[in-house]
């Protein structure tokens, strides 16, 4: 099957389920898009296993080869990490900078380490054969929260601006330190040289900061001598394609030279809102920028669940889905209890306590592709039967946090809220 083909059969899933889910279900559509593509896969392994079923059918697995991993990385991510942070407020990001950074730097990291150490618990005991540093590997690949999840989802459900910037802005940075840590852990497990950890972290997030800085205001300088409100959008295009470019080829991170990409554009196009009145009275280029993360989005979301047809399936499945849910979910209770630790306690964001800050962000970190394309990215490191373990556990961790989570969340935010609202008159009648 041709890349045209395929993306045009992409294409028609998304506008059969969107209108599907408009007229009768009125589901969250990057949910039901997940729903619905996790539902035909399932549909043909089922049919795989009936005699005489539909050799049509069968080939859809066969052709389903695509490059998930190369696909989000090397193609589109900077794009969707680019539209995202171009939306995110700087006065909330202001306001928020500290539990923002604690959560995207120690929480990824406590949360990878404790999620290790579980899961090596479990692994011990059902002689799944993996080393503790696998088990933080796999925990560095499903702990950070996915920017695209978050934008795509979380934006839809009417929470307030205040968490919302906080959820957002965590997973828009703690993609950074996953990668960091994920490369880390990597070369431990495979016995060659790790390296310090601080210094690959501080490499990919200074070398970052500094090139999306510097071609940012370059290409921005550029923007400023036309009047064309196309030429801004290509000038934009082109900036963080050079940044992500350049950082990838440099051994920084692209993911955090996209965001800083994306919030540079948006504060400087702010500066200059008056004049865009006038360039740009229709809003084109917000405009642009919004339908190309809607299309991304969505292409996304059906192309993690029809990955799950030619997805190897471990015998400790059953053990799988228990497991990988409880550690992920402690894991990141426990990673986003120790952020609270050094905050400050009557400045928490929202008013909330720490207990109820933790359960809120605790479920609300959904997970996306990013963890599925680190996870495929260890297939030549590990033997056949832990590559089963690492895969099946981060499409387990995707689809719980993406249809249980995200279908909840609001639910769970209201329930806080009203905890919140309780306990603040209880404290004002004391």
């Amino acid at each position: 099957m041709s890349v045209l083909a395929y993306f045009a059969v992409i294409a028609l899933l998304i506008a059969v389920i969107g209108v599907v889910n408009e007229k009768w279900l009125h589901i969250q559509s990057d949910i039901v898009l997940v729903l619905f593509s996790l539902g035909i896969s399932l549909l043909v392994l089922l049919l795989e296993r009936i005699p005489g079923a539909s050799a049509g059918v069968l080939a859809l697995k066969a052709k389903n080869d695509f490059d998930f991993a190369s696909y989000l990385l090397d193609d589109v991510l900077c794009f969707m990490l680019f539209a995202g942070a171009s939306r995110v407020s700087m006065t909330k990001f202001k306001q928020n900078i500290r539990p923002i950074s604690l959560l995207a730097l120690v929480g990824t990291v406590v949360s990878s380490v404790v999620y290790g150490v579980l899961f090596f618990g479990v692994a011990t005991v059902f002689h799944m054969n993996m080393s503790f540093f696998t088990c933080v590997l796999l925990g560095c690949i499903v702990s950070p929260t996915d920017p695209i999840a978050a934008t795509g989802i979380l934006n839809k459900l009417g929470m307030s601006k205040n968490v919302t910037s906080v959820i957002e802005c965590e997973s828009l940075f703690n993609d950074g330190t996953g990668v960091a840590l994920f490369l880390f852990i990597k070369g431990i497990v495979s016995q060659k040289s790790g390296g310090n950890f601080f210094y690959i972290m501080g490499k990919e997030l200074f070398g970052a900061l500094a090139v999306a800085f510097v071609v940012s205001f370059l290409m921005f300088s550029m923007l400023r001598l036309t009047k064309d409100p196309v030429k801004h959008i290509i000038i934009s295009l082109t900036d963080v394609m050079l940044v992500y470019a350049i950082c990838e080829h440099m051994g920084f991170s692209g993911v955090i030279a996209s965001v800083v990409c994306g919030m540079c554009f948006g504060y400087m196009r702010s500066r200059m809102e008056r004049q865009l009145l006038v360039i740009d009275p229709g809003d084109l280029y917000n405009d642009f920028w919004e339908v190309v993360e809607s299309i991304l989005n969505a292409m996304l979301f059906v192309l993690l669940g029809l990955s799950v047809m030619n997805a190897p399936v471990s015998r400790f499945f059953a053990v799988l889905v228990p497991a990988g849910i409880i550690a992920v979910m402690l894991s990141r209770y426990a990673g986003v209890r120790t952020c609270t630790l050094f905050m400050d306690h009557k400045r928490m964001p929202g008013n909330y306590s720490c207990r109820e800050f933790s359960m809120l962000m605790t479920w609300s970190a959904l997970k996306g592709g990013l963890s599925l394309a680190l996870a495929l990215g260890t297939a030549e490191l590990l033997t056949p039967e832990v590559y089963k373990i690492v895969l099946n556990t981060a499409y387990l961790t995707i689809f719980f946090t993406v249809l249980v989570q995200g279908l909840t969340t609001k639910r769970v935010y209201l329930a806080i809220e009203k905890q919140r609202v309780n306990r603040i008159k209880q404290e004002r009648n004391r």
